[in-house]
């Protein structure tokens, strides 16, 4: 993502975020895992999203696969975004469902984007205002198209690439999950070879669900077996918490991580994939 190009690099604080508020070149959006908080109380000027919206069971996909770019064209639409906007996503959660929102931005080319790091935990501990009323988006015509179509990966890709040395998966699952305790599909385990980093271990909750500090990061995924170098994809049961796993690789500059939108919805319910547990 080219900072020229951008208003605000890809993770904001609350204090970054607070001076802008009004400008017409930011489009806030709140992505609420719990939907009745974005009335609790808002950043003031956010629209909110539905977070279903952001998936798809459309052309035959699972449920939560990338909607076509008729239903993206539509949402994106409905929400005042043009080509010029400059995205900032927050949610209720410490980033899954933000996360998953700037990965779809990503996926369509559309890099003036921006994560406000603890989302609305953050937002509400720096003392900052939140409104209750509904931001009502003004409509625009925004043409969605899938540009960045390596971004997400697919059963077969995984498959191809599982005994790759360079190339790693990120489970970011729970423990459970991952060791097939726990889980509603028609298999549980996990891909041959996956490193399990559960979403939650990269969020600082005595920081309000801010990101921990990088270079504790860092040590943690490069303790784990995942490198920049890496060829990375990451994913969960619904790529809900891989969005914010994502989001972290991307800010720590992983360049080559993109994501398994299907997840293990689809890998642990299909007959011709192997699973370890």
């Amino acid at each position: 993502m080219s900072t020229e190009d951008n208003l605000l690099g890809l993770i904001i604080e609350p204090d970054q975020l607070a001076p802008l508020l009004g400008d017409e070149r930011l489009l806030i959006i709140d992505v609420p895992a719990r939907g009745d908080s974005y009335r609790e109380g808002h950043v003031p000027g956010a629209v909110f999203l539905d977070h279903t919206r952001l998936m798809a069971g459309s052309n035959g996909l699972v449920a939560n696969d990338v909607p076509d770019e008729e239903a993206l064209s539509a949402l994106f639409s409905s929400l005042g975004l043009t080509r010029d906007t400059h995205v900032v996503a927050y949610d209720d959660e410490g980033g899954g469902w933000a996360g998953r929102l700037l990965w779809t931005l990503e996926l369509m080319g559309h890099t003036r984007y921006s994560y406000l790091n603890g989302g609305i935990h953050a937002w509400r501990g720096d003392d900052h205002p939140v409104e209750t009323e509904d931001t009502l988006p003004t409509a625009s015509d925004y043409q969605a198209e899938i540009r960045n179509a390596a971004l997400a990966m697919d059963a077969d890709a995984i498959r191809e690439r599982i005994e790759d040395t360079d190339f790693a998966i990120w489970d970011a699952r729970s423990p459970d999950e991952y060791n097939g305790v726990k889980g509603k599909n028609r298999h549980l385990g996990h891909i041959p070879g996956a490193i399990n980093i559960e979403w939650t271990e990269a969020m600082d909750p005595a920081r309000q669900y801010r990101l921990r500090d990088y270079a504790e990061l860092v040590t943690l995924l490069g303790a784990r077996g995942l490198s920049p170098e890496m060829d990375i994809v990451t994913h969960c049961q619904s790529h809900h918490r891989s969005g914010f796993t994502w989001l972290v690789g991307r800010a720590l500059g992983y360049e080559h991580i993109s994501a398994y939108p299907g997840s293990w919805a689809d890998w642990g319910n299909r007959d011709d994939t192997p699973i370890e547990s």
